[in-house]
């Protein structure tokens, strides 16, 4: 798929692009044209703070794009996770800047576009993170844009005097500028796949949803993040408790005038005691009435976005991310019966979710039954229902990234994927999750089905269908299985059956599409439709 993008003669002088706000100076590296730091939105600072983005200010002379843009506000992570995670921070106001990797900077070429939402529980990352770079879907023929939004009560907090949902409508904004300047690059704006991990695939569920980014791009890939909301009283209560904190008023013109390093210290502090396996206080996407018009999940399981094609999945131990660094394992081993009560009141189930996930993995801790548990009823059981609602002509493909880290403790979790995806499993910021000798094999393949996805909308596998196939992407050659999680998902299917479960979010009422059957099966499955997901009843991911 690689593509000879110019002239060697041409590539001696740095290419330069002419954007709809101004002109833009990039770099060759290695045979393909990088642009960094490129502005698609205003510094959302001063007057513009807390509101939605407006479009940058043109530019006379040609914009230096070498170096990446200035990264949003946020905390840096806890030793235990910074470890792991890299996030490097960049200063600056302007920070609603993308990157586009390139192997044919220029009108003319119509290549497949990727772009690329990053995770991070909507508090950390940004499109600066090395793991992210664009160079190897460049080289095989994809145009790869990545972006920076607005991160944690900059972007999502809920407040009286302001629109909620800012870190969304970055994004969206970001989609636009990609419709109406990436043809310019070379990409094609009607072959534009987004895809995101955690945070990044939860925010793509909610555009997925919403009817303003209709005809923005054509296939998309969650990764271990399901279509969601939170409720907005559990994202206020955050605001609220930074406000006490603050000795200031709940509103967004009070935290305007709060120092921004204070204002972040403190957003840390309160979150600090959050976790997705074990819940607490999180800023979050909400039904809003215009950029989010209604619960992501339900829209989508009543027919939303029939026309997007879509690439879901997880990895085999998403929980141990959250638990491993922290030490968080052994403690819930120890906490054994207490621990498992917890993660029924987090669920919201009765005994017979814990008692079947005992009978189906006799010889596992409580850490691991509780783990797997969390991890399916915030990421598996919405992402199978999401498959299972698309319609015949737009296919579902589903996968499960198996391979376990070479850092003890850590298996097969949460964000371990993404060198793979991105083929960058040699960078060292990869190795801090992955550990030595990542399989490149493992890469070449994980890579190659996302780039087959952008180009062709199939990665390789057979679709989804009432067998329930999965490609697993672990040891060994990837290789299909069918129904590999519909013991413990025929549990959930039973669960939301069960006299006095709630069945509707409280935000809006649901209009679920009847589930197809399962092929295997440990529990017979309720005879009523599936329910969506509460609203807030999970939280973004890191």
């Amino acid at each position: 798929m690689a593509v000879d993008a110019v002239d060697s003669a041409s590539r001696t002088h740095d290419p330069v692009v002419t954007t709809p706000y101004g002109a833009v100076r990039g770099r060759y590296e290695d045979g393909v044209a990088v642009f960094r730091g490129i502005p698609y939105a205003a510094p959302p600072f001063g007057a513009r703070r807390f509101r939605p983005p407006v479009p940058p200010e043109p530019w006379d002379s040609v914009r230096d794009a070498g170096e990446f843009g200035p990264t949003p506000p946020k905390p840096p992570y806890s030793e235990a996770f910074a470890r792991l995670l890299a996030d490097p921070v960049v200063p600056g106001d302007d920070c609603l800047n993308l990157n586009v990797w390139t192997p044919e900077p220029g009108p003319g070429a119509r290549l497949p576009v990727m772009v690329w939402i990053h995770g991070g529980a909507l508090t950390r990352g940004s499109s600066a993170v090395p793991v992210y770079d664009g160079q190897a879907f460049a080289r095989d023929g994809v145009v790869l844009v990545s972006i920076n939004y607005r991160l944690g009560v900059e972007g999502y907090g809920l407040f009286p005097d302001a629109p909620p949902n800012a870190g969304l409508r970055d994004q969206l904004a970001a989609l636009e500028w990609v419709r109406e300047s990436i043809a310019r690059f070379g990409g094609d704006p009607d072959r534009v796949t987004v895809f995101g991990e955690s945070a990044g695939a939860i925010s793509i569920g909610a555009l997925l949803a919403s009817p303003r980014a209709q005809g923005l791009f054509r296939r998309a890939v969650l990764q271990s993040g399901p279509p969601e909301a939170s409720e907005r009283d559990k994202v206020r209560r955050m605001v609220r408790r930074m406000a006490t904190r603050l000795k200031v008023p709940a509103t967004a013109r009070a935290f305007a005038a709060v120092d921004r390093a204070l204002l972040l210290r403190t957003q840390a502090d309160v979150a600090r005691l959050g976790s997705p396996v074990l819940g607490g206080p999180a800023f979050g996407i909400v039904v809003d009435g215009d950029l989010v018009p209604r619960h992501p999940m339900e829209a989508l399981l009543a027919g939303g976005a029939p026309d997007v094609e879509l690439l879901l999945g997880w990895t085999s131990e998403e929980y141990r991310l959250w638990l491993a660094p922290g030490g968080l394992l052994e403690r819930v081993d120890r906490l054994g019966p207490v621990a498992l009560a917890g993660a029924m009141a987090r669920c919201r189930c009765g005994h017979e979710v814990p008692r079947g996930y005992r009978a189906i993995h006799p010889g596992a801790g409580t850490a691991d039954l509780v783990g797997q548990m969390v991890t399916d009823h915030l990421l598996r059981v919405p992402l199978h229902r999401l498959a299972d609602a698309r319609p015949p002509r737009t296919p579902a493909y589903v996968y499960e990234f198996a391979w376990p880290s070479h850092v003890p403790g850590l298996g097969a979790c949460h964000a371990l994927e993404l060198g793979f995806v991105f083929d960058t499993v040699e960078v060292p910021q990869a190795a801090q999750l992955a550990g030595p000798g990542a399989p490149q094999e493992l890469a070449d393949a994980m890579h190659s089905a996302w780039v087959r996805f952008a180009v062709e909308g199939d990665p390789g596998w057979q679709a989804w269908d009432a067998s329930h196939p999965v490609r697993i992407f672990g040891a060994g050659a990837p290789h299909t299985v069918l129904g590999p999680r519909d013991r413990e998902l025929a549990l959930w299917d039973a669960e939301s059956g069960r006299p006095g479960a709630p069945l509707s979010s409280p935000e809006s009422t649901p209009s679920p599409r009847p589930r197809r059957p399962r092929r295997v099966m440990a529990v017979r499955p309720s005879s009523r439709p599936p329910r969506p997901p509460r609203a807030g009843g999970g939280r973004s991911l890191p």
